[in-house]
């Protein structure tokens, strides 16, 4: 006698061994494990992987294996272990790239921080809606010129008859104007300026940025204690803003530490040895005078610094939990 058929549509469940009402449970498939263990979101990075491997890693590991030979980029090379190093330690020429390097980080880095700080607060203090956008945007501008187009028109500024010296003249400072570029007591401060009038601009709107995401009540209930602007910015402003300070530091840094445009197109590291930093040493060295080995080794010494300075760094600045 047959049975009543079920409705269309209905899916029949098979009958496992223990007993009839009971469900057997499909296996799943070979995608539903991946997506379960997670490894389905691996194979999406495999391609960043792979471009990260082959333009990054596998340079700085040929960079780091030139530095142990002594090679002129076309010939055999030979093996000098950590002499190249011991240079770089030792060379007074390279030293002195480093140090100028450091000294850029005062107008690449911490000048243009502060500045920016300053900027941001007195901007968003500007309750006009057409001043403030106009502000950023004029502030911001700096940072869409290419470096080495900054450089280019900051000599013609710089120049006898620049922009620069024609201003020193027209306000009596005669004695002031000189060849900015062309003296070694002037050349690196002068150099630094261009950095820094790059760098505010950025600074600034990444600031002004974080000063949005502040709690506008917290402003509000320090004026009510009575507190003037500099304790509002010490006690609301700096707290609130301490990863956007650790970012902008981090950013600055590193473009002081591997400087090359601006001090190539402006000074190529001259007058002398006055201006030259890493970055140009590394370039005169493989090119200039087929040193490969030593700039490898110049190179991975200026990695070893900024990863130095930026790793602490970034610590110091997490936000407390």
């Amino acid at each position: 006698m047959n049975g009543p058929r079920p409705p269309a549509g209905a899916v029949a469940t098979a009958t496992s061994p223990a007993g009839p009402g009971t469900t057997r449970r499909a296996r799943p498939g070979v995608v539903t494990r991946l997506r379960r263990s997670g490894a389905v979101n691996w194979l999406f990075l495999v391609p960043v992987i792979a471009f990260y491997g082959t333009f990054v890693l596998r340079p700085l590991a040929s960079t780091l294996q030139y530095s142990f030979y002594d090679w002129n980029g076309i010939d055999a090379a030979s093996w000098v272990g950590l002499d190249n190093y011991a240079t770089v330690m030792t060379d007074p020429q390279l030293r002195s790239s480093i140090v100028h390097a450091f000294i850029l980080i005062l107008f690449f880095s911490f000048l243009p921080v502060l500045t920016g700080l300053v900027t941001a607060v007195l901007v968003r203090d500007i309750r006009s809606r057409v001043f403030g956008p106009i502000a950023r945007t004029v502030l911001f501008l700096p940072q869409v010129i290419p470096g080495a187009a900054a450089a280019t028109a900051w000599v013609w500024m710089y120049s006898d008859s620049g922009a620069v010296n024609q201003i020193l003249r027209a306000l009596g400072l005669d004695s002031w104007a000189r060849s900015w570029l062309g003296e070694q007591s002037s050349a690196l401060p002068a150099v630094g300026i261009i950095g820094f009038w790059l760098a505010t601009g950025l600074c600034t709107v990444l600031l002004q940025a974080g000063i949005g995401k502040i709690d506008v009540s917290l402003y509000e209930a320090v004026r009510l204690d009575g507190a003037g602007w500099f304790r509002e910015l010490w006690t609301i402003t700096l707290p609130g803003l301490r990863q956007e300070i650790g970012v902008a530091l981090t950013i600055t840094i590193i473009s002081a530490l591997a400087s090359f445009d601006v001090v190539f197109m402006s000074t190529q590291g001259g007058p002398g040895y006055s201006t030259m930093v890493p970055g140009v040493e590394i370039y005169r060295l493989a090119f200039t005078q087929s040193r490969v080995g030593l700039a490898s080794a110049l190179a991975i010494v200026l990695l070893l610094l900024v990863l130095a300075i930026v790793g602490p760094l970034q610590r110091a600045f997490q936000e407390k939990r």
